[in-house]
């Protein structure tokens, strides 16, 4: 950048930088083969109870907002920009197109960015178990908008804050890492430190187990290239693998 503006301001003829790259570092065989891959993801009898702790014993909107990150794969920035004009109830589908800035963590000053790649954009659909909990969610916000009155910041965002002194004003990204560690802490079955993130590995996973395929995972997710979500898809999937191995083998046999 310091050599670009530099060009512009005619104080050098040529970039010396212009075909430097930041090499990328290679793995050695020990690397590869000491890899391993950290549970920062819920198994499936951990999610349902996850879910029904924030249903219990979580905030009013806390069951939704983890539904739909466990449901959706969302990062948290791309849940809290939601807005309702995004939610196509009628074809049970979510259109990401935003992400949620705000350094500062000041409440009304933040900003709504494009995300960082083009892949990020994306529509996906979505099972009725996040829709009806979608649309439950938003009859509760109606309810406190006319409670409030003026008071309710009405940016038609999904996730606004339903308690004073912000009502409206889209949840702080930590405020869902707060919830979800508050949350962790009162299910006796999890013994794990999870992020809002960790439901995105949750999604990878979950849809591993269920069979789709790697390409369309990341489709879903927004990812054209991610180590992560590569691990823990062919974690995941090693005993489909197996699989395959002994229906060749039998195929073979069978000569």
């Amino acid at each position: 950048m310091i050599f670009k503006r530099a060009l512009e301001q005619d104080l050098l003829l040529a970039d010396p930088t212009e075909y430097a790259f930041i090499p990328k570092d290679k793995k050695t065989v020990e690397d590869i083969e000491n890899q391993k891959v950290e549970e920062k993801y819920l198994e499936k009898h951990e999610l349902r109870d996850f879910l029904e702790t924030a249903k219990t014993k979580g905030e009013i909107d806390d069951y939704v907002i983890f539904l739909t990150l466990a449901w959706t794969g969302l990062r948290a920035g791309e849940l809290v920009a939601l807005k309702w004009k995004d939610i196509d109830f009628e074809e049970n589908t979510i259109n990401i197109t935003k992400t949620y800035y705000n350094p500062k963590n000041n409440t009304e000053d933040y900003k709504l960015l494009p995300p960082q790649t083009n892949g990020s954009i994306r529509k996906i659909d979505v099972e009725d178990e996040v829709i009806n909990a979608l649309h439950k969610h938003r009859l509760k916000q109606k309810e406190i908008k006319l409670q409030v009155g003026k008071e309710y910041y009405d940016k038609d965002f999904v996730f606004g804050r339903l308690n004073s002194p912000y009502f409206g004003y889209p949840h702080f990204i930590k405020t869902i890492e707060n919830r979800m560690e508050s949350l962790l802490k009162k299910t006796p079955s999890i013994n794990k430190r999870l992020t809002p993130h960790s439901l995105r590995h949750t999604h990878i996973s979950l849809l591993a187990e269920a069979g789709v395929e790697l390409l369309q995972i990341m489709d879903r997710l927004g990812h054209t290239e991610d180590e992560t979500t590569t691990q823990v898809y062919l974690h995941i999937t090693k005993d489909r693998k197996k699989e395959a191995s002994q229906m060749f083998a039998q195929l073979m046999r069978s000569l």
